[in-house]
C-alpha cells in the first residue's frame, strides 16, 4: 500500500487560494478537516456566478454545488482522498430557498450511506456571488509503506 500524505496543514495547488491566512485542508491523526469551501476558481471568478451587461447578477445554486463538491473532491485528493473518505459534512446556504437545488446535486455524490450532514442558513457569505460553502471532515487513515 502506499502512504497518504500526512501533513499536517496544505494549500492546494491549483486551487483559489483562501481569503485569510488558513490551509485548504489539516490533517490531525486519521481525520482530514476541509475549511469552508466554495465555487471560487483560481482566477477569483465564481462558478454558478454571471452578471449581464446591465449588471444583472445571475447565480445558479445547483451549478454552484457541483463546483464546491469538485472543489472539496480535489483537496480530498490532494490529501490522499476522496469523496468516499468523507464522514461529516456542514453545508452552509444563504438562502433556505436554495434547498432543494442544493439538495438534488448533493444526491448525485452522497446518498444514505455516505456522510453525517447538517445544513444551515447564514446571513451572508464572503462574497456577495456565493450562494454556498462546505466544509467536511474526512476519515483518511495513516498508511505504511510494509
Amino acid at each position: 500500500m502506499s502512504e497518504r500524505p500526512t501533513n499536517d496543514a496544505m494549500l492546494v495547488p491549483g486551487k483559489a487560494r483562501p481569503r485569510g491566512r488558513f490551509p485548504h485542508v489539516r490533517r490531525a491523526g486519521d481525520l482530514v478537516f476541509v475549511s469552508g469551501t466554495s465555487s471560487r476558481r483560481p482566477d477569483g471568478s465564481f462558478a454558478g456566478a454571471a452578471a449581464d451587461e446591465m449588471g444583472t447578477t445571475s447565480l445558479d445554486i445547483r451549478e454552484q454545488t457541483r463546483a464546491v463538491i469538485e472543489n472539496v473532491a480535489d483537496i480530498l485528493k490532494a490529501a490522499g482522498g476522496g469523496l468516499e473518505d468523507v464522514v461529516n459534512v456542514t453545508t452552509y446556504l444563504v438562502s433556505m430557498n436554495d434547498f432543494g437545488g442544493y439538495n438534488e446535486v448533493y444526491a448525485e455524490y452522497f446518498d444514505e450511506t455516505g456522510p453525517a450532514r447538517t445544513t444551515v442558513a447564514v446571513h451572508q457569505l464572503p462574497h456577495p456571488h456565493l450562494l454556498i460553502e462546505i466544509s467536511c471532515i474526512a476519515h483518511l487513515p495513516t498508511r505504511s509503506t510494509p
